[in-house]
Formats: C-alpha cells, structure tokens, sequence
C-alpha cells in the first residue's frame, strides 16, 4: 500500500508485502540453463563439455579448483555450451541440461562444515550466498546478518523461509559459526515474523514495514547502529549479509548430505497477483511463468528481481539463477516509460533520498557522463541503491539507472588504473 501527500511534501511511504504466499513446488524441467562466470584468470578451458553426462549437485567449473563454477540442479545431459553477455558486461558460459529422468546425486559434497567446503560447494547456493569475505586477510568479520525480510517490494522469498523452515535456519547458523568463527549472528524479520526467527537460534532484530528498511545499509544504521562510510562496504565494516534462504540452504545440506538445488521465488502477474513457487535453479522464466498462469505478450515488460530495483529482461528464455528473488510481470500500459525530460528541481528526489543525497545535482553529472566528479562532489558512493529517486520523479528520469551505470564506469576505471601500475 503507498500513502501519499495530497500537496507532495511529505515522503510517499511504501510498504513491504508481510503476508507470504504458500509455496508451490514446480515440476523438474526438460532442461535447465546455468550461467557459468568467466574465470578471472581465463581458466584452463575443461570445462562442461557438449555430450557430457552430470549428476544433480554436481560440480561443474572450468577448472577442477576453480573458484567459480556451477552446481548441476537436475541429472542429464550437456546439449549446449555457448557464450553469455550478462549485465553490465558479465562475461558468462550458458550450459544447457537436458533433464534425463530421475536424480542421481553426486557424492563429492562433504558435510563437514569448513570454509573450505562453503567456497567450494555454497557460493552458487539457493540466496546466492558469498563466504569470500571470510577469507580475506585484509577483512575483519564480527557479524553476520540473517535477511529475513525480503530487500524489494511484493517479493516475499525469504519471509516465507522464515515462516516455514526455522529449523533448516537453525541448523545452518550452527554451520556458519563452525565455517566462519563469527558467533555473532543476527536474523533481521518483520514484527509478524519474531516468533518463527526466535526458533533459529540467533538474534532477533525486527525491522520497520516500509521500504527500504530492509537493505543492508539501512539495517546497518537502524539495527546495528553503525553508519558504513561512502569508501566501504558493509563487508569492510565488518557485517556480512545473507538471505533466510541462503543459510536455510546450508542447514539443509548438512542435514541431509544433498546440496539445495531449488530456488523460490515470487511471481507477481500484470494483476499484481503474487505466487510464491519453488524451482530448480537453471529452469527457463518461460516455464515458471507458465506455471503460474502468467501470460507475457509484446511489449510487456519482465523484470527479474522486485519493481523497485529489479532488471528488465529481454526474453523468458532466460533461466532463475541463485539470486533470483522475483519474476515481475507488467503490461505495456503498466509500466512506468522514461523519458529525456529534464529535471525541474521540483526536490522530490531529495526530500525521499533515505541518505540525503543531494539527487537532482547528482544525476546532472551522470547524465553527462562525468562520473568521477559525481562521485567527488555530489556523493556518488553513498547511493544505497534503493530506486527511490527513479519512483517519485516527475520528469521520469531514470535516476536509478544512471546510478548503477555510473558505479560500474567508476570501477571500469578504477580497475584499469590498478592494471597500469
């Protein structure tokens, strides 16, 4: 629900959806597409080949040691290998599974909890967990928080997680206390939700209904009282975030010895509708949606993620990855069309900015390119990549976007500048 001021001076408040749907469990699909990261060293070029026969909760890399790779979510067969373009320039091999009957599951995983295991087996987890920061030197962890209220509107992911498997939760922070040492661990859960977390075994921190109290620098500043400076990330602060999901996926594969290979995720159709369903990782958004009755015609708009933060995708052959949380469906009519309009400075912008950032001049700069200054002058690196800005301008300028292109130029440059010394 939004409340909005008749006069437009105060913020409008949106409020996070708090009642997760049941979750339906999709059949497995005839194939399955995973999206390997390209090595950063080039790798050796062992990869999947086509023709290769794999298990489910199979490890799939370029390398045998690799630090990225893929986990196998059916077993079958590699019909395709081929390259991917993802955002932003992500550099991807796409390897296509044709599902080849009943699951056969690897044994190479070890239910010995170890960070070693974490890196090798978790980081393409259900959550899309990260364990590097535990084991770099030059960071200190002290806490990790448990995001049990889900970061966009409408998705109710991990609160349904929250809701209905405490027990694999709990279970999974006993595991990341042996993995990582850090014994402090802090689950983060709308007032609804108390009771269910106080069964997880960690510290219960509710957070406020309205959007964007559950991202991890709101959290930081509201539950943890601790403010991340524009240079650092939360990492760098010592907190490390992960989903409900994420950690009730380690807690179940440790019960069971079987590596998580199902994703849950909310679909909202054009009639804003929500279904909670849960899938194999690497299943084509065309089935899912299929699956829930959510016709997609042309020029309708598909967004992976939620309607304030997510991206746009080009087709539903695309496949649910690890992190996808949500499938947004919006009619042409519906969506919401930017325009080259310029600001008015009408301050809406700056009036809903959640870290006070002076918006209107910020997006000045980024639209004309001039990045390092926008981060220099006009706090760049404080954007807390909320979309806010993008929901109440009137000219409909992309604000959001031009923030997160301008965050990737900087890093274009500041890895270029590292390369040349």
């Amino acid at each position: 629900m939004i409340k909005r001021s008749f006069l437009g001076l105060a913020k409008p408040r949106l409020q996070y959806n708090l009642v997760p749907d049941s979750v339906q469990e999709l059949p497995v699909p005839e194939k399955v597409v995973l999206m390997l990261e390209e090595p950063q060293n080039g790798g050796s070029g062992n990869g999947p080949k086509v023709g290769d026969s794999v298990k489910t909760g199979q490890r799939l890399s370029a390398s045998p040691d690799g630090g990225e790779y893929v986990i196998s979510s059916i077993t079958g067969t590699v019909s395709d290998v081929a390259p991917y373009m993802g955002t932003f320039g992500k550099k991807c091999t796409a390897i296509t599974i044709d599902a080849g009957g009943q699951d056969d599951w690897d044994d190479t995983f070890s239910k010995e909890p170890t960070l070693d295991t974490a890196l090798k087996f978790f980081e393409y987890a259900p959550g899309n967990p990260s364990f590097k920061a535990f084991a770099d030197p030059e960071k200190s962890i002290r806490t990790i928080v448990i995001s049990g209220m889900d970061q966009d509107l409408l998705v109710t992911t991990n609160q349904s997680v929250v809701q209905n498997e405490a027990a694999d939760i709990k279970n999974g922070v006993d595991a990341l206390k042996k993995m990582t040492g850090v014994d402090r661990i802090v689950i983060t859960v709308p007032e609804n939700l108390v009771q269910q977390a106080n069964a997880t075994g960690a510290d219960v921190k509710a957070v406020s209904a309205t959007y964007p109290s559950g991202l991890p620098h709101m959290i930081m500043k509201d539950v943890l009282g601790e403010v991340v400076s524009a240079e650092d990330s939360v990492e760098d602060a010592g907190t490390v975030f992960m989903s409900a999901e994420a950690v009730a996926s380690l807690g179940a594969a440790f019960e069971t010895g079987q590596l998580r290979v199902t994703k849950i995720v909310t679909v909202v159709g054009k009639d804003g509708k929500t279904t909670n369903v849960k899938t194999r990782i690497g299943t084509p958004l065309k089935d899912v949606l299929q699956a829930c009755n959510a016709s997609l015609n042309d020029r309708d708009r598909l967004i992976l993620g939620g309607p304030m933060t997510g991206v746009a995708a080009y087709s539903e052959e695309l496949a649910v990855e690890p992190g996808t949380d949500g499938i947004v469906v919006q009619s042409e009519s519906d969506s919401a069309q930017v325009t080259d309009y310029p600001c008015i400075n009408c301050g809406e912008c700056v009036r809903i900015c959640p870290v006070k950032i002076p918006v209107n001049m910020l997006v000045r700069f980024l639209e004309g390119r001039f990045y390092e200054d926008a981060r220099a002058m006009y706090d760049l690196d404080c954007c807390i990549e909320c979309g806010l800005c993008s929901y109440v301008c009137v000219s409909r300028i992309p604000i959001f976007q031009y923030i997160k292109v301008g965050k990737y130029e900087l890093g274009l440059i500041e890895t270029a500048e590292a390369e040349n010394e």
